[in-house]
């Protein structure tokens, strides 16, 4: 369905676009904070699963409504800017972590499955990627090779699975930084406070996105 040169300079600019710090990766450093390697992994998986949305989305010409629609882009847009700064006030609201304990009992409190849906639901509410997946995947499609909609499909399933791999990576990298601020009694017990820092800034990142 793809012929190699296609695949190799998809996976290059996949990679480049990696290597460049966004909001997936702030969401995900936050959570390892706040949860741990395991909370940051599945926030991974679940920005990856918003991600696939997206090429669904595009695939379907879905996306192309938030291209030109200024009302629905702007609709996308504030939903997913109030949902963060919910997750920002309300990280904010919880009790801080008592630094004596250990941070599996710490993080206890946000659950797996909490985090991997706030993450899909953070992504999906992201029009600009929505706009970056309907820009960005037609580049590397070629109808005369096949089913369209399939190779959308095969594209995104490849963003997928690299961008698990990376923000699994980037959760290794992470462990050391969170050994080093546990020996910090107050960062600890500010923990929180900083999450929730970090999804307001998000918000309102978002709120001032232009398309």
């Amino acid at each position: 369905m793809f012929d190699g040169a296609t695949l190799a300079a998809y996976v290059a600019v996949v990679i480049g676009m990696f290597l460049v710090p966004g909001p997936a990766v702030l969401l995900v450093l936050s959570r390892t904070i706040q949860g741990g390697p395991k909370i940051g992994v599945v926030t991974g998986v679940g920005i990856a699963g918003g991600d696939f949305v997206h090429t669904v989305f595009a695939a379907v010409g879905l996306s192309a409504v938030l291209a030109s629609s200024a009302v629905a882009f702007n609709l996308v847009k504030y939903l997913g800017a109030a949902y963060l700064l919910y997750l920002g006030c309300k990280a904010f609201r919880e009790k801080p972590s008592d630094p004596a304990l250990p941070a599996a009992a710490a993080a206890a409190t946000l659950r797996p499955g909490q985090a991997l849906v706030q993450a899909v639901v953070t992504e999906v509410l992201n029009p600009k990627t929505a706009l970056f997946f309907l820009a960005f995947l037609p580049q590397f499609v070629r109808p005369e090779r096949g089913s369209t909609l399939m190779q959308f499909v095969g594209l995104g399933l490849i963003f997928v699975g690299m961008s698990v791999a990376y923000c699994c990576l980037l959760v290794v990298c992470l462990k050391p930084l969170g050994r080093l601020v546990g020996r910090w009694p107050g960062l600890v017990r500010q923990r929180n406070k900083i999450v929730g820092s970090i999804f307001m800034a998000l918000g309102l990142s978002v709120v001032f996105q232009q398309r």
